[in-house]
């Protein structure tokens, strides 16, 4: 890569040509990348389950996210809404490689 060029030749790189080089490659990723599970994982989230799963979610992150201090943590509402999606992807996966 560029990055790594520029190292060997010039030594380490100022900060502001490193955060330059990051910000090229997210952009690179972004425009060029297409991740097929990553697709399926949106359309499945679109689901009525995954809806409800989802909006429970974001319900108790406001709620948590609105308390100074609080031991409440969304992770059963959060492993909820990602067991309704993994579910929904493995379905529509296996069932189109039947």
């Amino acid at each position: 890569m560029v990055f790594e060029e520029k190292m060997i030749m010039n030594g380490e790189p100022d900060e502001d040509e490193e955060e330059e080089e990051e910000e090229d490659m997210v952009v690179c990723f972004t425009f060029f990348y297409f991740d097929p599970l990553e697709t399926m994982r949106q359309k499945c989230e679109d689901a009525e389950h995954c809806v409800h799963t989802k909006e429970r979610l974001e319900q108790c992150e406001t709620r948590v996210g609105s308390r100074s201090a609080t031991e409440e943590d969304c992770t059963e509402e959060l492993f909820d809404f990602l067991h309704a999606r993994d579910h929904c992807v493995a379905h529509k996966l296996f069932h189109s490689v039947k």
